[in-house]
């Protein structure tokens, strides 16, 4: 297929479907595993319709499975600006993306800044804009009185202090519950600004069984604001993808090097994997960007949920399945009222 805006294939208009109001999942179905399930199997070209809770009597036998073991940070924290000229500061909300160094981190900032300008929060931290940036994102420096403060110990304070960054698409304010329910099972590298959302879908019990009947390996994406920024060029390969860091274990790469099939729990997981296929690098900053003409060479099935319109998420499934395939079991999951995005329902392309 040549590299050109004539392809349908490349234009983001193309990826885009129509979803109805009320189909947007504002909250999880309980328990956790009763959540629809699609089941696309391409070699028969067959759908199913069942529940997440059976999940097990679908995948093949020999099938290691790869899920990301990050932890969703309270990465939403609100406070003011310092005091100038005797007059009082503004409001200010900061959501947490990344860490960039030791000390400077990136950051998205809703209230006007500008470089200098200090943000006062809770349990005496503090931030100072080092940097405004042409997308809009912020570098900042993080103090605790008067101590600059690493990562992990930033970490510790915005548990105490700061809120689960429910996506927006959700239109509420995080609740007490969201502290479990938008967080994995097996979450434990603290790092994400938004959870690896097809691994909601688990019961203990069922994880449980999934380890006893498949081999499991786990390896770490920090998910980023990114990961919502909708593709707005008109060629989805004009799209400056975001980059993640990512880290993947010796022993999850020896099962990478191997030719085993392997079920991907999620997209996170599967940029992971296959950007380690392309470079051979087991951490870092992760930056592929999947789609139908940059398909998957190494993962086998995919498990995941239902995306946004014309996101590069929906660009990954295509890169599975094909845009045509993938946009008509949208219109099915659709038909046969499936709830979409984070708290939504799943898929699974075998």
């Amino acid at each position: 297929m040549s590299n050109t805006s004539s392809s349908p294939e490349l234009l983001t208009k193309n990826y885009d479907y129509a979803l109805p109001e009320g189909f947007i999942a504002a909250t999880p179905v309980h328990p956790r595993d009763q959540a629809k399930l699609l089941i696309y199997d391409r070699k028969n070209d067959t759908v199913t319709h069942t529940t997440f809770a059976h999940l097990l009597d679908f995948l093949p036998e020999n099938c290691d499975i790869f899920l990301n073991d990050t932890r969703v940070i309270k990465a939403r924290i609100f406070g003011h600006k310092a005091a100038a000229d005797g007059q009082g500061g503004g409001k200010v909300e900061l959501l947490f993306n990344k860490p960039l160094d030791a000390h400077r981190y990136l950051v998205l900032i809703r209230g006007k800044v500008k470089a200098g300008t200090e943000l006062i929060f809770d349990n005496a931290l503090s931030a100072k804009v080092m940097t405004l940036n042409s997308d809009g994102s912020r570098i900042v420096t993080f103090r605790q009185g008067s101590r600059e403060i690493r990562f992990e110990d930033l970490v510790q304070i915005l548990d105490e202090i700061g809120h689960i960054p429910l996506p927006p698409y959700m239109q509420r304010e995080d609740r007490e519950e969201d502290e479990t329910d938008y967080q994995t099972l097996f979450a434990q590298n603290a790092g994400a600004v938004a959870a690896p959302t097809a691994s909601l879908h688990f019961t203990p019990e069922l994880f449980e069984a999934l380890q006893q009947r498949h081999h499991t390996y786990k390896v770490t994406l920090h998910v980023g604001a990114g990961t919502f920024k909708p593709v707005e060029a008109e060629a989805i390969l004009d799209h400056p993808m975001h980059s993640e860091y990512f880290h993947i274990p010796d022993e999850a790469a020896k099962i990478l090097d191997g030719s085993r099939e392997i079920l991907a729990i999620g997209t996170t997981v599967t940029r992971t994997i296959e950007y380690y296929v392309r470079t051979g690098k087991k951490e870092g900053e992760c930056d592929l960007f999947l789609n139908p003409l940059n398909p998957p060479q190494r993962v086998t099935h995919l498990l995941t949920n239902f995306h946004l319109p014309k996101s590069t998420l929906i660009m990954l499934v295509s890169a599975f399945i094909g845009r045509e395939k993938t946009l008509q079991l949208y219109k099915e999951a659709i038909d046969n009222n499936y709830r979409f995005f984070s708290y939504g329902d799943a898929m699974l392309i075998l």
